[in-house]
């Protein structure tokens, strides 16, 4: 693996390019911590959560082991624990993989079905990595026990973890939810946490939900410009991962229920909640052109 030395400053973080065979694994680098992001399968994304204090890690979502385990190797860390966002096999499908490869670890989620699970976890609780606080978020909907991690250390800017609850300009299907979670879960908690909140999801999925935006504001100079920086990206197979709180609140449709502009394209209605289900209904079954 060659290590780019090209190296692009924004504030107090940059993004630093891993070229990994078909794919491209990133670093963001923040005050405190690091994420290594690691792609899996077709379009999973995995991560490792780092603390730089304490040089330990997190793994979100190991569902490849082997492939988690070359990138705590290289980046000379120790790993202390699992997240797991939801129990779906292409999220928490490597856990008892992961398990036999490392020993013990202590496996956190929501949901009994996960595999390997050590402690089943709840809204608010509190756990640590190192010097970095980790705040589980409940958010069922996509699945009726998942679990997004928001994660704060002293000075730090934060970052969050959405599993299948939202994707940059979308959010998952509601296999086990309804509307009324959904909008809970996007505009009461997630949309609560501070704006530059950078939001690590689960798959790569910008594009495709782009073009669903596009669909319902084509107005939008947001979601244009969002889709040609996307593009750029991928057309190099470099992701499009992490956006922040304050950009999905620009371009993504389901976190802009309460918006004019999105009212009209499903027919005037304005109660949120409805909005929500007529926008999954119709993403759901939408084609782009």
């Amino acid at each position: 693996m060659v290590m780019s030395l090209v190296r692009k400053f924004t504030s107090k973080f940059y993004l630093q390019k891993v070229y990994d065979n078909h794919f491209r694994s990133t670093l963001t680098r923040l005050l405190n911590m690091r994420v290594r992001l690691v792609p899996a399968l077709e379009d999973n994304y995995m991560y490792l959560l780092i603390d730089e204090s304490t040089q330990t890690c997190a793994a979100v979502d190991p569902v490849e082991p082997e492939k988690l385990l070359k990138a705590v190797e290289e980046e000379q860390v120790t790993l202390s624990c699992v997240l797991t966002t939801h129990h779906h096999w292409d999220h928490a499908g490597g856990n008892v993989e992961l398990i036999k490869k490392t020993g013990p670890l202590p496996v956190y989620g929501g949901d009994d079905r996960i595999g390997a699970l050590t402690e089943k976890v709840g809204h608010n609780r509190q756990l640590t990595l190192g010097n970095l606080n980790i705040r589980c978020l409940f958010t069922p909907c996509h699945t009726t026990g998942h679990i997004c991690y928001y994660v704060t250390g002293e000075g730090e800017e934060p970052a969050v973890f959405t599993g299948d609850t939202l994707f940059s300009a979308g959010c998952g299907r509601f296999f086990e939810g309804t509307p009324p979670e959904m909008y809970k879960a996007l505009i009461e908690i997630l949309g609560n946490l501070p704006a530059k909140t950078r939001v690590f999801c689960g798959h790569e999925y910008t594009i495709q939900n782009l073009k669903y935006a596009e669909h319902v504001e084509p107005e939008n100079a947001y979601i244009r410009n969002k889709m040609e920086w996307a593009k750029k990206l991928r057309e190099s197979n470099v992701p499009t991962i992490p956006s922040t709180i304050e950009e999905e609140k620009k371009i993504n449709p389901f976190m802009r229920v309460q918006e004019g502009s999105v009212h009209q394209h499903v027919g005037g209605a304005t109660d949120p909640i409805e909005v929500m289900r007529l926008l999954r209904l119709e993403k759901d079954t939408f084609k782009a052109k």
